[in-house]
């Protein structure tokens, strides 16, 4: 048996909820989303991947500060 798959994700160490969207303000993924990632299929996670440009536009853009620095 070899070395685990490396699974793609779009983690970026800043785990902070925004209490309005329910979105993380690092990711931009829910909850349900982060805790399940390891068990959705490559394709659940390139389509949740996609949502996030998306989603960022959810997100009130003085809680974004952390990603100016």
């Amino acid at each position: 048996m070899g070395a685990p798959r490396a699974i793609a994700t779009p983690c970026v160490q800043v785990c902070i909820v925004d209490g309005a969207s329910g979105l993380c303000l690092g990711c931009y993924r829910s909850l349900a989303e982060i805790a399940g990632w390891r068990g959705l299929s490559d394709e659940e996670r390139a389509a949740v991947m996609a949502e996030l440009p998306e989603r960022s536009r959810r997100i009130e853009p003085s809680k974004l500060s952390h990603k100016l620095s």
